[in-house]
């Protein structure tokens, strides 16, 4: 599979990763307002997530999510109404922020809060969907494993990506955490922000089937 079309894979997932999308945006949020530790473990459970969609759709479980408008407005607003709560969540929690910041930074619920976000958002089942086909090799074996490994590359770079703009937030974080009042506007700032994904993910259309 090592061949000219892999390699149109690799640059074209390469781009996609580096373009900042909705999954970027909420790492960010959660390091600004919770610190690095909870970004990675929200990038640790998006990456998760993500893996959660590539297997579906290698077994064809995505296309029946997408095919089914009843299932594909569950999803969709299950996901919207826990990114909307996240939101919410943060934005009330702003004012203790300041004074948890010596306490350890509570990583598991990062990491199941990355997860579910990325699993419950059908954006991503119709991505990998109308991106991954593209790039099987139908005269090879096992295109269910064909599109496994290139989904979990597509991951790979995505959740690469994530860990630099992680990199990046927690060192705009530690400028301000000197500031309290300004630390408190941007927690506030990260939890609309939150819930603005999750309003956004309420309004994506089903993808039209052909």
């Amino acid at each position: 599979m090592v061949d000219a079309n892999f390699w149109l894979f690799l640059a074209a997932a390469l781009v996609i990763a580096l373009v900042p999308g909705p999954g970027i945006f909420y790492v960010a949020a959660r390091t600004l307002s919770e610190g690095r530790a909870s970004g990675f473990a929200s990038t640790a459970g998006t990456a998760l997530g993500g893996m959660v969609h590539v297997v579906a759709g290698s077994l064809g479980i995505s296309a029946i999510i997408l095919a089914s408008a009843e299932l594909f407005a569950a999803v969709k607003f299950a996901g919207a109404l826990y990114l909307v709560w996240l939101g919410i969540r943060t934005f009330r929690g702003a004012g203790r922020t300041l004074s948890l910041e010596n306490e350890p930074v509570r990583d598991k619920r990062a990491f199941r809060d990355g997860a579910l976000v990325e699993a419950l958002n059908p954006k991503t089942a119709a991505f990998f969907l109308a991106f991954i086909p593209q790039f099987l090799d139908p005269s090879a074996a096992s295109p269910t494993l064909q599109f496994i490994l290139l989904g979990a590359i597509s991951v790979t770079l995505n959740t690469l990506a994530d860990v630099v703009v992680v990199l990046m937030a927690s060192l705009t974080r530690a400028q301000l955490i000197g500031r309290p009042r300004l630390m408190q506007r941007l927690t506030q700032g990260s939890g609309v922000f939150i819930a603005g994904l999750g309003l956004s993910l309420a309004l994506v259309r089903r993808p039209v089937q052909s």
